[in-house]
């Protein structure tokens, strides 16, 4: 039997849907999966990355709560956040939704 992703700590049903969605059905392929890998999973399918999301991610998959990273930890985390972000690429339909936001061409 499988584990529903929201049984671990600080992950709720609307990361659970998420992880869905990404193709993390269950707790048992997120934590084999990891939290970095995982979150990677879940920006490729469209999700905003979130540092605060990421780190509840993470605390949890240690039996934490969300806010339980501090000073020279919390740095580090933000650190391997900051390079994850990075290695996703965007898509070119991405940036060019970007440019067009910076130019003012689309109605908001």
């Amino acid at each position: 039997m499988r584990t529903p992703v929201s049984t671990i700590r600080n992950l709720g049903p609307a990361v659970e849907a998420a992880c869905t969605a990404a193709g993390i059905p269950d707790a048992e392929t997120l934590r084999a999966l990891g939290a970095e890998a995982a979150y990677a999973k879940l920006i490729g399918s469209g999700m905003k990355p979130h540092f605060i999301g990421y780190c509840a991610m993470v605390m949890g998959l240690q039996g934490r709560p969300w806010n339980d990273c501090h000073g020279d930890e919390k740095k580090a985390l933000r650190a391997r956040f900051d390079s994850l972000k990075a290695q996703i690429a965007a898509t070119p339909e991405d940036e060019l939704e970007r440019l067009l936001d910076e130019i003012g061409v689309r109605a908001r």
